[in-house]
């Protein structure tokens, strides 16, 4: 390794470190091979705009419950290129939005019901991925959030407090005491922590490749290299389009699963802000740092505050932590390799440091980053017109891993036409208005990142309760 650069605020890089590259979780064997582009004009029962998980698990139903269907996954890059090949790997039971918005819609019993069907959701994964030979390094150690600060622990205990007015028990989530903080992981400068077992560590692409060779194995076209342009709605003879490069592809119904990447289809530049976030990972540490730092239970691991980490101990024995980085690209850009500033790189090793102490003398050996998408109420929502043929699914927020598997198997009911409980969970037809154009979206977006900073910087200094340039932020972006 290379322990060249040795200051307490610049990360040490290990030999052969990776700026980019899609994100380490394809370092080992490398982005799979390309799969044929479509090959022309064609038509099909179903066409799906996105290979990540969304599309993935909306194809593996419908195959799964009608083989018959003739069904196609449009794919820009390659399935699992997205943010489903590069996120923190929490197979989780959270979902964006506030619970009060959709209570005030569809009341809280309906609510309620979403956030249980979210916790089999994890299982749901987990045995789908049992049954179809997918090894995705899932280990189900639940997700450990810590508070450092008497700002932080305030929220996490309001939080809790906002589990049991909603109904949902000890069982669900508790608060550990100081014995069993420290034994679990002993976070430098924790305060509190509160466990919950619906989650688990999983390796996201791992998990991404496994499902599409799933969906191609059960008879799915899943065309790569194919840059889908534009979402038509059905035109006289009933037939929704998918506009490419390559040809156009016509369809009873066009699905859109795109995410963080939707801004790229033509009428869509507004629909969902594509959010970076940005990650790091730790060359393998020693049995001797581990001792120190614990960890055994692999469970996922996040702070609480506003400008919030992400991790989880790694299959292999390392650190993968996330974070905000630039937040976002003007006029709504992506990048496609993940490459990170050197300022994000540092700023996330300073977080690891900070929280894991013992840490500090491993290198990084890999950064990434990628989009996520983010509706303007910050609610995600799945929905299907079937005047128009045409539906989506989506605005996760970074909770994707489990909310796309809802938001497929919800899709599968809605497209087969089939009133079950998932089709009555009170996200399912939600409308979200449009962000604002820009330059107003670009500056609003960095001025709630800036808030939350400051508001960060502030409580880690002591401020005992939650920041006014957090309440403020949150005024701003609609939180």
């Amino acid at each position: 390794m290379n322990h060249g650069r040795t200051s307490p605020r610049t990360a040490p890089l290990a030999d052969g470190f990776v700026n980019g590259g899609v994100s380490f979780w394809y370092r080992d064997g490398g982005p799979p091979g390309r799969r044929p582009a479509l090959p022309g004009d064609r038509d099909y029962d179903v066409a799906i705009v996105g290979g990540g998980y969304t599309g993935l698990w909306t194809a593996y139903y419908l195959a799964r419950d009608r083989p018959g269907l003739r069904i196609a996954v449009l794919e820009r890059e390659f399935a699992g290129f997205g943010a489903s090949g590069r996120n923190g790997g929490w197979l989780y039971h959270g979902f964006a939005g506030a619970r009060e918005r959709y209570a005030a819609q569809h009341g809280r019993p309906a609510v309620r019901e979403m956030q249980r069907t979210l916790f089999r959701s994890v299982d749901e994964v987990i045995s789908v991925a049992h049954a179809e030979g997918i090894d995705a390094g899932i280990h189900k150690g639940g997700m450990l959030r810590v508070a450092v600060g008497p700002a932080q622990q305030a929220r996490l205990l309001a939080a809790v407090e906002d589990q049991r007015a909603w109904g949902f028990t000890e069982a669900d989530l508790r608060l550990l005491d100081a014995t069993e903080r420290a034994e679990r992981v002993p976070v430098a400068g924790a305060s509190a922590a509160a466990w919950t077992p619906h989650a688990a560590a999983v390796q996201p692409a791992a998990l991404a490749s496994g499902l599409a060779r799933a969906v191609a194995a059960r008879g799915v076209d899943i065309l790569e290299g194919t840059t889908v342009t534009e979402i038509l709605p059905r035109n006289a003879g009933g037939r929704a389009t998918a506009r490419t490069d390559r040809g156009r592809v016509t369809a009873d119904y066009v699905i859109r699963a795109t995410e963080g990447f939707s801004a790229s289809i033509t009428g869509l530049r507004r629909q969902w802000l594509p959010m970076n976030s940005s990650m790091i990972v730790t060359e393998p540490l020693s049995d001797a740092v581990w001792e120190r730092i614990g960890w055994r239970n692999r469970e996922v691991l996040g702070d609480t505050a506003h400008a919030y980490i992400y991790a989880q101990r790694t299959a292999d024995g390392r650190i993968a932590l996330g974070g905000r980085g630039v937040p976002y690209r003007f006029g709504s850009r992506t990048d496609t390799g993940g490459v990170t500033r050197p300022q994000t790189v540092d700023a996330l090793w300073r977080a690891l440091v900070r929280l894991f102490p013992p840490a500090a003398d491993s290198a990084v050996e890999h950064a990434w980053c990628g989009v996520l998408g983010v509706p303007r109420d910050w609610c995600s929502t799945v929905r299907l017109d079937h005047t128009t043929g045409l539906g989506w699914a989506g605005g996760y927020v970074g909770s994707g891993v489990t909310t796309s598997n809802l938001a497929g198997r919800t899709l599968r009911d809605l497209l087969l036409r089939q009133d079950t409980d998932l089709t009555a969970l009170p996200w399912v037809g939600r409308q979200v208005r449009p962000w604002e154009p820009e330059p107003l979206r670009w500056a609003g977006v960095h001025l709630i990142h800036a808030l939350f900073r400051a508001a960060d910087r502030r409580e880690s200094a002591g401020l005992p309760h939650t920041s006014a340039f957090a309440r403020l932020a949150g005024v701003i972006s609609g939180r």
